[in-house]
C-alpha cells in the first residue's frame, strides 16, 4: 500500500516514546494540512494507514469509503448506522458515544448545528480528506468543550510539491449493473519555499442504491431501486499559506459544502409515514489558523473562523412530494451562523517538562423559521443566540526517560442571550440559564523499549445540551426545560501496541461510567401527558479493541482489528429500554497483495454484530443486523500517473437492516480511474 507517516501518526508515536504529544509539533509530512490537526494521544501504526486513531487518505481510497460514516469504520471501536425515522441520517459511535457527545471539526474547527446538533455524517465527503482522526475516551481538554465521548477531525489536504495533482473519477453501479451515481474529485497544489496554495473540489451523487436481491417486498416497498434513495454532495476547499522561516506558519482557507437529499421511508408501518426532503443542507466555514515561536521556549497556536449553516426540510402529503395540502406537511428552514476563535500557547520550561495553556470562544446564532399547511402561512423568524467559553491547561512532564504524566483541566461555561419560540400566534420567550462543567484528565505514558509502549488514562469531560433538548416541543409532544444540566462521562483507559518483527499489535481496554445522561421523561403537566429533558439517565460502558497488522512475504500484506462496546443505559421513564444503534462486536480485515508491481489487488470485510432497535411506536426493543460484507478493489498502473481500478461492496448482496424498518444497500460495484502526477 502507498501509505505515508502522517502528522498525527507522529504525534503518535512521540507520545509512545516520551515526548509530550501535541499534534502541531509533528513534522507536517504526506499531504496532511499540520496546523489543522487536534491533539490525540495514543499509539499509532505507521505502515498501514489506519491507526487505532486515524485513517488517512491512501486507506480511504483502497477501501471506497467516499463518505465519513464509512471511513471511520475502519477504525477500531467507531462503529455507524443509520437513524431510522424521517430524517435517514448517517450516524457515527465512538466507542458508542453519539453525535451529540463526539463533537466534529474540519481542521480543528468544530461544525456544529446549535439548534439540534443533528449532523448527517453521509453528506461529508472524503475524498479531499488528507486524514481522520479519531479520539477516543481521552480528548485533550486543548482541543476546546463538549467532547465527553471523544472528537472527530477532518485535515484537509496541503501540497508536497511545486506541481501537485490529483483527480479521480469513480462510476458506481448497483446490483443489476445499471448506473447508480458518480463519485469525482480533483486536487490541484503549489508549494514554495515561503507559501503554498491548495484547492480541491469533490462531488458525489446517488442516483439510487439498491436494496438486495433477498429483500422481500412490503407494503411500503417494492424492492429493486429503493424508492426516495437520491442524494447529491459536493464540497470545495481552498486554502492559502504563509511560511516565513521554519518554525511559523499562517493560513487562510475557506469550505464550502451543498448537499440535498430525499428520505427513504419504513418499509413496513402502515401509518404515520412522514416524506421528508432536504433541498438544501449547506456549511461554510472560513477560518486563519496560525502557529507563532516567540522566544526560545513559548510558542503561540491561533484558530479564528466565521461558519455558516443553512437547510430546509420539507414535508409532504404522500411519496410522490408534489403536494403539500394536509396538516403534516410543511416547510421548515434553519439560517445559522457562529464565529469565534481560540488561543494556544505552547512553553517549554525545560526539555523535560511541557505546559499548555488554551482558550476558546464561540458566539452561535441560531434562526429558524416555519410554513406550515395547510394555508402556507409562515411563522416569523426565531432566534436563539448563545455564547460557549473553555479556558483549559495541560502539563506534560518526563518522570523518566521512559516514564511521562501528562495532566490537563479546563473549565467550560455557556450564556444564553436570547431564546425564543412561537406558538400559537404569539412569541414565547424563555428564561435565559446559564451553564458550566468542569473537565480534568491524566495520563501515564511509558516505553520500556524502541518496539513497546503501554499508557494509562482517565478523563472526565461533560457536554451542554443543545438549544432543541432544552427547549423543543416536539411538534406539541413536549414541555421545555432550560435548566437541564450537562452530560458527563468518567472514562479510563489501559492500553499499548508492540512491534514483533514484521508484526505490529495494538490493544486497549476501556470503562466510562455516566451521569445526568439526559433523556425524554414523561409526566402530566396542566392535566395534559407531556415530556420533558431530563438528567436522570445513568449508564457503563466497557469494552475492548484489538488490532494487528502483518508484512507476510514480499508484496503481500495483511492487517485486521477488532472492537467490542458493551452499554448499559438505564432510562428510568421506560423499564424496557436498551441503547440502541451499536453492535456489541465489530471487525475489519483486509489485505493487500501484488503479485506484479502494477497490480494491487486488495480484499477486506467488514463484520458487526446484532445491535438493539426499537419500533417506530417505541414499544418493542429487539436485536437486529449482524452482517460479514465481503468488498474487493483490484488496482491497475497503466501508466506511472493513471490507475485504473475496478471493484465492489457486499458483493455476497446481504440483505440487513440496523435499524428497524430501514434496510441497508445491497451489493454495489465501481469502475474507477485516478490520475496523480
Amino acid at each position: 500500500m502507498k501509505y505515508r507517516v502522517t502528522a498525527a501518526l507522529a504525534v503518535s508515536l512521540a507520545s509512545a516514546i516520551g515526548v509530550p504529544a501535541f499534534a502541531a509539533d509533528a513534522d507536517d509530512s504526506g499531504n496532511t494540512f499540520g496546523l489543522g490537526q487536534i491533539v490525540v494521544t495514543a499509539p499509532g501504526n505507521e505502515e498501514s494507514g489506519i491507526s487505532s486513531t486515524s485513517v488517512n487518505a491512501e486507506a480511504i481510497y483502497d477501501f471506497s469509503r467516499d463518505t465519513l460514516d464509512e471511513a471511520v469504520k475502519l477504525i477500531p471501536g467507531v462503529t455507524s448506522g443509520i437513524s431510522g425515522n424521517s430524517r435517514n441520517e448517517r450516524l457515527i459511535f465512538v466507542r458508542g458515544f453519539d453525535r451529540f457527545q463526539v463533537p466534529l471539526s474540519i481542521d480543528g474547527i468544530r461544525v456544529y448545528l446549535p439548534a439540534d446538533g443533528r449532523l448527517d455524517y453521509g453528506r461529508f465527503l472524503t475524498p479531499d480528506v488528507a486524514e481522520i482522526q479519531v479520539a477516543k475516551g481521552y480528548v485533550s481538554v486543548l482541543n476546546g468543550p463538549g467532547a465527553m465521548g471523544g472528537a472527530v477531525n477532518l485535515v484537509t489536504r496541503k501540497p508536497q510539491k511545486e506541481y501537485d495533482a490529483e483527480a479521480r473519477f469513480s462510476l458506481n453501479l448497483d446490483n443489476d449493473t445499471d448506473y447508480a451515481g458518480y463519485t469525482g474529485f480533483a486536487s490541484l497544489g503549489t508549494k514554495h519555499e515561503r507559501w503554498y496554495a491548495q484547492a480541491s473540489y469533490a462531488r458525489n451523487f446517488t442516483d439510487h442504491w439498491n436494496l438486495s436481491n433477498d429483500f422481500k417486498p412490503t407494503r411500503n416497498e417494492d424492492g429493486g431501486a429503493r424508492d426516495l434513495s437520491r442524494t447529491e454532495d459536493w464540497r470545495v476547499n481552498a486554502k492559502i499559506g504563509f511560511t516565513p522561516n521554519a518554525t511559523d506558519e499562517y493560513a487562510i482557507s475557506y469550505t464550502r459544502q451543498e448537499g440535498e437529499k430525499l428520505a427513504p421511508t419504513h418499509v413496513s408501518d402502515s401509518t404515520g409515514l412522514r416524506y421528508w426532503t432536504w433541498p438544501y443542507w449547506n456549511l461554510q466555514n472560513a477560518y486563519f489558523l496560525s502557529t507563532t515561536q516567540l522566544g526560545e521556549i513559548a510558542t503561540l497556536r491561533t484558530r479564528a473562523y466565521y461558519n455558516t449553516f443553512k437547510n430546509s426540510l420539507d414535508s409532504f402529503d404522500d411519496k410522490t412530494l408534489t403536494t403539500q395540502t394536509r396538516g403534516s406537511s410543511f416547510n421548515s428552514a434553519y439560517s445559522d451562523r457562529a464565529y469565534g476563535g481560540s488561543a494556544q500557547l505552547d512553553l517549554r520550561p525545560s526539555d523535560a517538562e511541557r505546559l499548555s495553556v488554551s482558550f476558546h470562544y464561540r458566539n452561535d446564532r441560531h434562526r429558524e423559521i416555519q410554513q406550515s399547511f395547510p394555508g402556507g402561512v409562515f411563522e416569523p423568524w426565531q432566534t436563539t443566540i448563545e455564547e460557549t467559553y473553555s479556558a483549559a491547561i495541560e502539563n506534560g512532564y518526563k518522570l523518566t526517560p521512559q516514564l511521562e504524566l501528562v495532566v490537563g483541566a479546563s473549565y467550560d461555561w455557556r450564556d444564553l442571550r436570547r431564546a425564543e419560540d412561537y406558538t400559537s400566534g404569539a412569541f414565547v420567550y424563555y428564561n435565559l440559564r446559564n451553564g458550566d462543567a468542569w473537565n480534568a484528565q491524566g495520563q501515564l505514558l511509558w516505553t520500556p523499549d524502541d518496539a513497546t509502549n503501554l499508557h494509562l488514562a482517565v478523563s472526565s469531560r461533560a457536554r451542554f445540551p443543545t438549544i432543541f433538548e432544552r427547549f423543543s416541543t416536539r411538534f406539541g409532544g413536549a414541555t421545555s426545560n432550560p435548566d437541564l444540566d450537562a452530560e458527563r462521562a468518567t472514562q479510563i483507559e489501559l492500553g499499548g501496541a508492540r512491534q514483533f518483527g514484521p508484526l505490529r499489535i495494538e490493544a486497549s481496554g476501556w470503562y466510562a461510567k455516566i451521569d445526568d445522561a439526559i433523556v425524554s421523561f414523561p409526566f402530566i403537566f396542566q392535566g395534559q401527558a407531556t415530556a420533558q429533558s431530563r438528567n436522570v439517565g445513568s449508564g457503563d460502558y466497557y469494552g475492548a479493541e484489538f488490532s494487528a497488522t502483518a508484512q507476510i512475504a514480499e508484496g503481500l500484506r495483511a492487517g485486521a482489528n477488532y472492537g467490542w462496546v458493551h452499554r448499559k443505559l438505564d432510562d428510568p421513564s421506560l423499564p424496557a429500554f436498551h441503547a440502541t444503534s451499536v453492535p456489541e462486536h465489530s471487525g475489519f480485515v483486509w489485505a493487500e497483495w501484488s503479485p506484479i508491481e502494477a497490480l494491487r489487488v486488495l480484499p477486506s470485510l467488514d463484520v458487526a454484530s446484532k445491535r438493539w432497535t426499537v419500533n417506530t411506536a417505541g414499544t418493542r426493543y429487539y436485536r437486529i443486523g449482524s452482517y460479514a460484507l465481503a468488498n474487493l478493489r483490484v488496482d491497475f498502473d497503466v501508466t506511472d500517473w493513471a490507475t485504473l481500478g475496478v471493484g465492489g461492496r457486499n458483493l455476497f448482496d446481504e440483505n440487513y437492516a440496523t435499524v428497524d424498518g430501514y434496510p441497508e444497500g445491497g451489493r454495489t460495484l465501481f469502475v474507477s480511474l485516478r490520475l496523480k502526477n
